[in-house]
């Protein structure tokens, strides 16, 4: 399963900060971001992707997260 979120990360330090701490929750997936993209692009591949998982975890650390559709 391949989930895609819009968020408002604009840093490559804040990307890998976040990505540290997602794949603490979710060690077997695979994680990235597209800075590029206008969307500031968040990519989980996964068995099962827990959206709201993903969203409250960066909330918590001051971003922006939704499910792009």
């Amino acid at each position: 399963m391949v989930e895609v979120f819009k968020t408002n990360v604009r840093l490559k330090k804040e990307s890998m900060l976040l990505l540290k701490i997602l794949l603490e929750i979710f060690p077997k997936y695979k994680i990235d971001f597209d800075l590029d993209d206008c969307d500031k692009v968040l990519r989980i591949e996964g068995i099962v992707v827990q959206s709201g998982k993903v969203i409250n975890a960066l909330k918590e650390q001051g971003f922006s997260c939704s499910v792009l559709q």
